[in-house]
C-alpha cells in the first residue's frame, strides 16, 4: 500500500508460535513415509480435536473455507438459495455459498459482542418466513476469538427449521457457557491458517455432533471417490484433504492451546495496562456468556478525542516495522457484493445482496485497529508499540 516502507525486522500481527512438540511429531510422520494427504496423523489430530471440544466428530482440511463448503453443500444449498451470514467477518465465510450458487444475505453486528445481532436475525427470519423465503442455513461467525451468541440464534433459527453452521475460525480455545466454540450448531469450523491461534500452516477442522454429516462431507473432500479398486466417480467432490505432515504440526500446536490462549490474554491485558484511559480509545467488548481468546486485541480509535485515525496509527506503527491491520472490512460493503469500488476498479461481476442492518459493521470498520498480538511478543514490544500509539495524538 502507498505510504509504507517497512524496516527488516518486523513485528507481525499474529505469527505462528511453534512450541517444539511440532517436530517431534513431523519426525514420526517422515519416518513412517506417511508424507502424502491422509494418514496417521490425520486421523490422531482429528481424535484429539474431538477430545478437545466434545464434538462427535471431526474432518481435517485444508483450510476452514473448506469446511464451510462442504458442510454447506451436505446440508443442500444449492442454486437458487439463500444464506443468512455476518457481515462483519472474512470473506471466506460467505464465498462457499457463492460456491453452491446461493446468495448471502448480511446481518449486522451487535454493538456489546461485535457478532451477530440475534435480535436482527430474528427479525429477518420472520420476515423472509412470511414471504416464504427462509434461508436455508445460517452461518455466524465468531470475531477475533469471541464466540457468537449461540444459544440465542439457535433459539431462533430452531423456530424456522433453519440449521447453524457455525464459523467458529478463528475461536479455537474460546468458551461459550462453558463449551467449546460451535457445539450445539448443526456443524461449526476451525481455521488453523498460518495466522490463527494454532496453525497447521494452511488447514481446518470441520467439527459436529452429526456423524453421518462428517462421513459425507469426508467422502466429498477425497473427491466423491466410489468404492471401486479403480478410480470411479458417480458425483462430484474436491480435493480438500489435509496433509498427514500439515497434521503432524496441528497435534503438536493443540498441546499448546491452553497456552496460547493464555498468552494471547496476557497481550490484550498488557495494552490495556500501557492505554487504559487514553482518551478516544476504546477496546472490543468482553461478551459475558463465555471466555474470548483475544485472539487479536482490537482498539476502537474516536478521531476526534484522540487527534488520530486509525490510518494514522497503522501507517506510524509499518513505519517502525509493526504490522497493524483495518477491522474486517464488512461484506456489505465489499465491491463484488455491490460496495463502492475499491482499488481495483469496479468488479467484473456484482452480486446484489441484501443486508440487514449494517450501520454498526460499518462504525467498527471505520473506526477500528487490530494491533499485533503474536504470542512471542515481549514486554519491550508492547512497550513499542504503545508509545508509537500514543505518538499519534493530535496527528503524525
Amino acid at each position: 500500500m502507498s505510504g509504507e516502507v517497512f524496516p527488516p525486522t518486523r513485528i507481525f500481527l499474529s505469527p505462528p508460535h511453534l512450541g517444539g512438540e511440532e517436530a517431534r511429531f513431523l519426525q514420526e510422520a517422515i519416518a513412517s513415509n506417511y508424507i502424502a494427504p491422509l494418514g496417521p496423523m490425520v486421523d490422531a489430530l482429528e481424535r484429539e480435536v474431538r477430545e478437545a471440544t466434545g464434538h462427535a466428530a471431526a474432518l481435517a482440511l485444508s483450510s476452514g473455507t473448506a469446511a464451510i463448503h462442504l458442510a454447506l453443500r451436505v446440508l443442500g444449498i444449492g442454486p437458487g438459495d439463500t444464506v443468512c451470514a455476518s457481515t462483519l467477518t472474512f470473506i471466506g465465510s460467505v464465498t462457499p455459498a457463492l460456491f453452491l450458487g446461493a446468495t448471502p444475505v448480511f446481518v449486522d453486528a451487535d454493538p456489546a459482542t461485535w457478532n451477530m445481532d440475534p435480535a436482527l436475525l430474528e427479525k429477518e427470519l420472520a420476515r423472509a418466513a412470511r414471504e416464504g423465503e427462509l434461508p436455508r442455513a445460517v452461518v455466524p461467525t465468531d470475531l477475533y476469538g469471541q464466540c457468537a451468541d449461540m444459544d440465542a440464534i439457535l433459539e431462533v433459527c430452531g423456530r424456522h427449521g433453519v440449521p447453524v453452521v457455525a464459523d467458529a475460525a478463528e475461536a479455537m480455545g474460546a468458551l461459550y457457557k462453558g463449551r467449546a466454540p460451535g457445539k450445539g450448531a448443526r456443524a461449526a469450523v476451525y481455521s488453523f491458517n498460518g495466522n490463527k491461534i494454532i496453525t497447521t500452516s494452511g488447514g481446518g477442522m470441520l467439527v459436529s455432533d452429526d456423524t453421518e454429516l462428517v462421513l459425507r462431507a469426508r467422502r466429498l473432500s477425497q473427491q466423491a471417490r466410489d468404492p471401486a479398486p479403480w478410480y470411479e466417480h458417480s458425483e462430484i467432490g474436491y480435493n480438500y484433504r489435509m496433509s498427514n505432515l500439515l497434521a503432524a504440526v496441528g497435534r503438536g500446536q493443540l498441546r499448546a492451546l491452553p497456552e496460547r490462549v493464555r498468552q494471547k490474554r496476557a497481550v490484550y491485558a498488557g495494552y490495556r495496562a500501557r492505554l487504559e484511559g487514553t482518551p478516544g480509545i476504546g477496546w472490543m467488548p468482553d461478551a459475558p456468556y463465555g471466555g474470548g481468546t483475544r485472539w487479536l486485541t482490537v482498539i476502537t480509535v474516536d478521531k476526534e478525542r484522540f487527534g488520530a485515525d486509525p490510518e494514522d496509527i497503522r501507517l506510524a506503527l509499518a513505519r517502525e516495522g509493526i504490522e497493524a491491520r483495518p477491522v474486517w472490512k464488512p461484506m456489505h460493503l465489499q465491491p463484488v457484493f455491490g460496495g463502492a469500488p475499491g482499488a481495483a476498479g469496479p468488479p467484473a461481476r456484482v452480486v446484489p445482496c441484501r443486508t440487514v442492518g449494517g450501520a454498526v459493521a460499518e462504525n467498527l470498520f471505520r473506526r477500528g485497529l487490530c494491533l499485533p498480538s503474536g504470542t512471542a511478543l515481549t514486554e519491550g514490544d508492547l512497550d513499542k508499540i504503545a508509545e508509537i500509539l500514543l505518538s499519534c495524538r493530535g496527528g503524525v
